[in-house]
């Protein structure tokens, strides 16, 4: 091959990659300036794209702050609505506790003129005395003159004869005054009472706490024992009461002051017969569960108290204590009903006196939740019931009224005296209470060997389930006015030597029997 073809085929070579790579440079340029026009217009556009969605966030922004004022002012509207209504319901609250403010006041000024009165009958009793006295030598010396007694003698006839005169006087002022000062408080007191016991019908449910398990056969008691006794102390660790395992038959006992821990350990008791392991791990994990169990009954129990009465919030711990007084009784009266009964009873009356009902039927529904308070804690039920509602947010209110429905702090209002006296109410009403046939035989007895025991009495007799006791007296020795004072002094002294719950009415009772014949 010759040179110059070689260096044809050289040169034709050099000039095709020459002239691929300006195409390619031309190409690249083209491209290069495509993207560049593509790349403005997607600038451009997202320019435009921008402005569009600021200008609508604008628009939408303003249409919220609009509506949101809108909003705002139809709430502001709304408020001052209910503040004009407040404002004016506060108003009238405060008329009509200003009225009875006065009406408070117009009683006092009632009973302080009474008061004075009495002082003024006194003082004139006592000058009538004084007055006595100064003829007491005088007539003494009469007396002495024409009966022949000797002078102190007659000064002691006459001391007990002005005595007497002194003592039916007072009778008399006394028993007028009462009478005239109790009878417009014992109306409308009466009234409020008779309302609420009309309007509110209770039930009555004895309920007796079974302490005793059922067992299979004999043969699981010592199951239940264990090797060396480790299952019986661990059961009574773990469950906090007493198992007793003796020769009665096919049946274990469980002992414990708490009821509901009682109640816990028999449920645990069951679960262990029915899986049939019995051993420590076993024991502590079925306790847990029948805690957890009776947790939950008891609050579910306590909720259904609140919805019972119409009123909500109540903490849980203090639910369960609701819940856990249907295990508790008194004088065989179940507390869980008893406190139903008593919030009832306190927001009827309440109603009459045109007090907060809810708050009423609160105070009176957890007036008793002390008594199912672990007994290591101080202090009677109302105290730690009172401690216990205020630790858990219950208002100052209502934790005194809990403190004094049993007169452990003095009542200082309305709420706690209502309280304390639909207390009494479910307590004392007929049928709610049942007592021992030997401590009320025992009662009764007491009570008429006290009424005996006064000069004048010929007979008593205790009756109404030894609430009132009939006093028989003798006329020569007791006259009308006496029977003021005899009643007061048996009253006293029974107070003095007896515990009884609920009151006991002392009626005395002279009378004059005259015969005739006729033939």
């Amino acid at each position: 091959m010759s040179t110059t073809i070689i260096l044809s085929i050289v040169l034709a070579a050099i000039l095709g990659i020459a002239l691929g790579f300006f195409i390619r440079q031309l190409k690249a340029n083209k491209e290069l300036g495509e993207r560049q026009s593509k790349g403005d217009t997607i600038i451009e556009k997202a320019k435009n794209d921008a402005g569009d969605i600021k200008y609508r966030a604008r628009k939408e922004a303003k249409e919220i702050i609009k509506d949101e004022r809108q909003q705002f002012d139809q709430e502001c509207d709304k408020r001052e609505q209910e503040f004009k209504l407040t404002e004016r319901d506060l108003t009238k609250k405060e008329l009509a506790f200003e009225q009875r403010i006065e009406d408070h006041n117009r009683n006092i000024e009632r009973i302080t003129a009474k008061e004075e009165e009495v002082e003024q009958e006194r003082g004139k009793i006592g000058d009538e005395i004084e007055r006595y006295r100064h003829k007491q030598s005088e007539l003494a010396d009469r007396l002495t003159e024409v009966t022949g007694m000797s002078k102190d003698d007659a000064k002691q006839e006459l001391i007990k004869s002005m005595e007497d005169d002194a003592r039916v006087d007072f009778a008399k002022v006394l028993t007028r005054l009462e009478d005239e000062t109790k009878e417009e408080s014992e109306k409308i007191s009466k009234r409020i009472i008779g309302i609420a016991i009309h309007r509110f019908s209770g039930e009555y449910v004895a309920e007796q706490t079974i302490s005793s398990v059922e067992l299979p056969s004999d043969d699981v008691k010592g199951k239940l024992i264990g090797r060396e006794g480790r299952n019986i102390r661990a059961f009574e660790q773990i469950c906090g009461v007493d198992l007793i395992i003796d020769d009665t038959p096919e049946v274990v006992v469980i002992s414990s002051f708490n009821v509901v821990r009682r109640e816990i350990a028999r449920q645990t008791i069951k679960k262990l017969l029915s899986d049939g392991r019995i051993h420590p791990a076993k024991i502590e994990e079925f306790y847990l569960k029948s805690k957890g169990e009776m947790d939950k009954q008891l609050r579910e129990m306590g909720e259904k108290a609140q919805m019972e009465i119409g009123i909500h919030g109540i903490h849980p711990e203090i639910l369960k204590l609701i819940g856990a007084l249907s295990w508790r009784t008194s004088y065989t009266q179940n507390q869980y009903q008893h406190a139903i009964e008593t919030a009832f009873l306190t927001g009827l009356m309440a109603s009459e006196l045109k007090l907060n009902v809810k708050q009423a039927r609160r105070a009176g529904l957890l007036h008793d939740i002390g008594k199912v308070i672990d007994a290591s804690a101080e202090g009677s039920h109302a105290l730690i019931g009172a401690a216990f509602a205020k630790k858990h947010g219950e208002s100052p209110d209502i934790v005194h009224a809990i403190r004094a429905h049993h007169e452990d702090e003095k009542p200082q209002s309305l709420l706690a005296h209502l309280v304390a006296s639909a207390d009494a109410l479910s307590g004392a009403r007929p049928g709610a209470r049942k007592a021992l046939m030997e401590s009320y035989i025992s009662r009764l007895t007491d009570i008429e060997q006290i009424v005996n025991s006064f000069d004048g009495v010929t007979n008593s007799y205790a009756i109404s389930g030894g609430r009132e006791v009939r006093v028989l007296v003798e006329n020569k020795k007791v006259s009308d006015e006496g029977t003021v004072t005899l009643s007061r002094e048996i009253a006293k002294k029974i107070e003095a030597n007896m515990s009884y719950p609920g009151t006991i009415k002392v009626t005395v009772l002279r009378e004059t029997k005259s015969v005739g014949v006729a033939r």
